[in-house]
């Protein structure tokens, strides 16, 4: 039994919660909540992963089991832990696990400026990215972010340019007609007879679309590998293990990911709510 003292919102509750997400399994009664930071019976402060069903994280108290539970350091907030966690999981598993990151890579990242596009810059970084090239729409919010090249998601060119130049890892948070572009970018009229160099897709999200049309002649003429990265493709155990990882690495990498911390009492008004932040909610325990 763990008391809750921070869970976070993230874009998979809220799927799941809708009945959207590939792991819903069509169950119902779900309640929402799949990670969180808090307090286990002997006092420990732990990150848990996936509470048992039907207890969720967005509560007062959450049922988890032993085998799913992983310390916060010290120097980490409650608040800090679960939005580091929530926002950083999905780079940390790509470039530790399912594309492994070699010193000195270029890493794109398509949907830089949500919350895990924006850790997946850090993470990147923390991995030995030479390069980071952030895409998104918003050119205010991509002047933000703390990579070396940014670049619109309607430009076409420099799109092209950067693969020209070199790309070894594509995170995309988007798929849709976003990561439709970033692939013709990546692929057309491609095709050297001395070999195209190893580009790695890695898909982390469906925000912008389930679905996209992909050219047979962009597999067979290019070096891209499409690959994805979440429950499946990696066992929920290595997850909680990379998430130990990641809190672990966090203080001294100087992670940052920016959270609103919100009453769970507003859960209500909070939850359709569009902010620029993860939203971190804080149980009151009958205070």
């Amino acid at each position: 039994m763990i008391t809750v003292h921070a869970a976070p919102l993230s874009p998979i509750v809220r799927a799941l919660a809708a009945g959207r997400h590939y792991a819903s399994g069509g169950s119902s009664g779900f309640v929402p909540g799949v990670d969180g930071v808090g307090t286990d019976p002997a006092g420990r402060r732990v990150y848990f992963l996936f509470p048992k069903a039907p207890f969720g994280s967005l509560a007062e108290k959450a049922l988890a089991l032993d085998g799913m539970l992983v310390p916060v350091p010290d120097q980490l907030s409650d608040d800090r832990a679960a939005a580091i966690a929530t926002a950083g999981l999905a780079s940390w598993i790509a470039l530790s696990r399912r594309a492994p990151l070699q010193k000195g890579d270029t890493v794109l990242v398509n949907g830089a400026t949500g919350a895990a596009g924006a850790m997946a810059i850090q993470t990147a970084r923390h991995f030995g990215a030479s390069q980071v090239i952030a895409v998104g729409r918003d050119r205010s919010k991509l002047e933000r972010l703390d990579a070396d090249l940014n670049i619109t998601l309607d430009d076409d060119e420099h799109l092209r340019a950067a693969f020209d130049q070199g790309v070894n890892v594509v995170l995309d948070f988007l798929w849709g007609d976003p990561a439709a572009r970033v692939l013709r970018a990546a692929t057309k009229d491609r095709g050297s007879r001395r070999g195209e160099p190893r580009l790695r897709f890695v898909q982390l999200g469906t925000v912008a679309g389930e679905e996209i049309p992909i050219r047979g002649d962009a597999l067979r003429s290019t070096g891209i590998e499409l690959l994805g990265s979440g429950i499946g493709s990696v066992s929920v155990k290595e997850l909680l293990v990379g998430a130990g990882e990641l809190l672990a690495a966090a203080e001294a990498a100087g992670f940052d990911a920016p959270f609103e911390s919100v009453p769970l009492s507003a859960v209500s008004e909070a939850w359709n709510e569009q902010r620029a932040t993860r939203l971190i909610f804080r149980p009151t325990h009958g205070q």
